[in-house]
């Protein structure tokens, strides 16, 4: 079936060059040999294919990038394009989206220009983040992350399993930012109001073997099992809250089944960190795990330090 879809989007895109002018952006063309910013931007014409008669988009045209980055920002700033339309009367979402990420390129890519080509040779961030990922909590928006620092891996629940568990995309990104990138810091962030931990303390004993979330969740029963011990009186939503912390402490100490992790943690070239955000209260909890400084402690425990609360 993909033929009459090709034949068809040619007829389309000839029906609409005839009818319509050609927009500012797409009839841009510049040329510079010194630019930094040269090739950034190159796009075939004819990228877009329209299949919904809902949706129309101009053909886009080659552009190279002006070295002249403000009058680039000018340029593009003035171009007419069409919105993608609303669909059922609903809000337009990518012509939002759109919207930000022009506003990105004008206040912050094109302002930090050097900067943005330093990244683009290589990256050297501080930081190895693990979230959840919960639309509410983004770690960047909530912290202030800045592009180049904090590599960022996020799953339900911000779970990191144990060495043994063998390979996922967790630690697989644990193993690039630790061996390759040297980060100097990990740090696994929880949340208030967790679905994952609420999954996990739903479930009778391994939960249906089926589901994908359950067999994942699983990763963070130590936590539960120790919340049920120490907490059996309390409310079903006090538990879970209990629970949400007490799986970024078992994240943390399952960090250290990875042996390139607990070598150079034990040499303090790494420190691990845990942080918990309440965004019905808005604040944040942060510590570090103390590796050096404290024995185990029953239960596998391991004390921590440098515990703060911003509030």
């Amino acid at each position: 079936m993909i033929f009459p879809i090709r034949s068809n989007a040619r007829r389309i895109l000839s029906t609409m060059a005839a009818a319509r002018p050609s927009s500012t952006c797409s009839n841009y063309r510049r040329k510079s040999s010194a630019s930094n910013l040269t090739n950034y931007a190159e796009v075939e014409q004819g990228t877009h294919v329209e299949l919904l008669p809902s949706v129309k988009r101009h053909p886009v045209g080659r552009l190279e990038a002006s070295n002249d980055s403000m009058e680039l920002a000018h340029e593009c700033s003035n171009c007419e394009g069409e919105n993608v339309s609303k669909a059922n009367n609903g809000p337009d979402l990518f012509g939002e989206m759109k919207e930000r990420f022009l506003s990105f390129k004008k206040h912050k890519f094109l302002k930090e220009s050097e900067h943005f080509q330093t990244l683009a040779q290589a990256q050297a961030p501080k930081f190895m983040v693990i979230a959840c990922a919960d639309s509410r909590v983004c770690p960047s928006n909530i912290l202030g992350f800045q592009p180049g620092e904090a590599f960022m891996i996020r799953n339900v629940a911000n779970l990191v399993p144990p060495f043994e568990n063998g390979a996922s995309e967790t630690n697989a990104a644990l193993e690039f930012a630790v061996n390759t990138l040297e980060v100097k810091n990990i740090l696994v962030i929880g949340h208030s109001s967790c679905a994952g931990i609420e999954t996990l303390m739903r479930m009778q004993d391994d939960g249906d073997s089926s589901s994908l979330t359950h067999s994942w969740v699983i990763n963070a029963k130590v936590a539960k099992l120790r919340t049920k011990a120490v907490a059996p009186h309390i409310s079903f939503d006090q538990q879970c809250r209990h629970c949400e912390k007490e799986s970024i402490n078992n994240s943390l100490l399952n960090l250290r089944t990875y042996p390139w992790i607990e070598d150079r943690a034990k040499k303090e070239m790494l420190s691990l960190h845990g942080g918990y955000y309440d965004f019905l209260r808005c604040t944040f909890e942060k510590w570090t795990l103390d590796i050096n400084g404290t024995r185990p402690i029953e239960g596998g425990r391991y004390l921590d330090k440098d515990r703060e609360l911003w509030c």
